[in-house]
């Protein structure tokens, strides 16, 4: 279906968020020593939600990392943060980290854990910058980053068991359901039906002997790993819809015949059921 512009601009930001998140990712990598990496945390402390985007667990600290990929050009005036090409008023992650950052601290007190805590926003778009950028707040700019994770790495770290309880106990903690994540509204009966190109997101796509192949992008895919990804689809979409034979095939469309389907479903799922009425899961 068509997103709204307002749903247009959160997908784009939530996706150049996983980019960057991704890409530091990548870095965090060559990290030596003995460190705890947990990533995307989404913690409860006193009826207070607040999501990290990667937690280090070093020797000399527990560090918060808030990963941001704005690009382009950026400045601060008081506590806000704008847009110089459109003065945009976007949210200020120093407010966000130091809340979070209370909240982690207000965390360990309740576990009864002594850490020394860390907290900084990383700025990891390399055409990103910030003009009035304040020395004393703990934000590292993109020229910054490969020193940072120099002195980490250089940083010996070795972890007992203190580092290895509290890792676990922020696991555990770990919050699967998010209360205020937002969805667009959509009905099962008012979604384009088809087989969606996996790389480019086309519906443009044609059976070719044993492939999906993609006509705008040239894209080419298994028939039987694409019905399971548009299966594993229905079932984040609409939890509550039973997996048959005839609800995969409107999905997809009829691109397939039913008994590609009913023979895919046997081989990758579990049949209840042993009547008309049978579903899989």
């Amino acid at each position: 279906m068509e997103l709204s512009s307002q749903d247009k601009f959160q997908l784009w930001t939530m996706e150049k968020g996983f980019t960057g998140e991704v890409l530091f990712d990548q870095l965090t990598e060559t990290i030596a020593e003995e460190r705890y990496i947990i990533d995307d945390l989404l913690l409860k402390v006193n009826n207070s939600f607040f999501q990290l985007d990667k937690v280090i667990i070093s020797q000399d600290g527990v560090y918060l990392i808030d990963i941001k990929y704005h690009e382009g050009d950026y400045y601060l005036e008081g506590d806000k943060l704008y847009s110089v090409r459109s003065n945009r008023e976007y949210k200020n992650p120093i407010i966000q980290l130091t809340r979070s950052e209370t909240l982690f601290r207000q965390l360990l007190q309740n576990l009864k854990m002594n850490h020394l805590v860390r907290a900084s926003v990383i700025f990891n778009n390399p055409e990103f910058t910030l003009y009035h950028a304040p020395m004393d707040q703990p934000l590292i700019l993109p020229t910054q980053i490969n020193r940072f994770l120099k002195e980490l790495n250089s940083t010996p770290s070795k972890l007992d068991e203190s580092h290895k309880k509290l890792a676990q106990a922020l696991l555990s903690l770990h919050q699967v359901k998010n209360p205020f994540a937002t969805l667009p509204d959509y009905q099962y009966e008012r979604l384009e039906k088809g087989m969606l190109c996996w790389k480019c997101g086309s519906l443009n796509t044609e059976i070719s002997v044993y492939d999906l192949v993609c006509g705008k992008c040239g894209t080419r895919e298994r028939i039987e790993k694409a019905i399971v990804r548009h299966i594993e689809e229905i079932k984040v979409l609409f939890p509550e819809k039973k997996i048959t034979t005839q609800t995969v095939y409107e999905w997809c469309n009829g691109k397939v015949s039913r008994r590609t389907f009913l023979r895919v479903l046997k081989k990758n799922y579990r049949a209840v059921g042993m009547t008309k009425d049978s579903y899989f899961e």
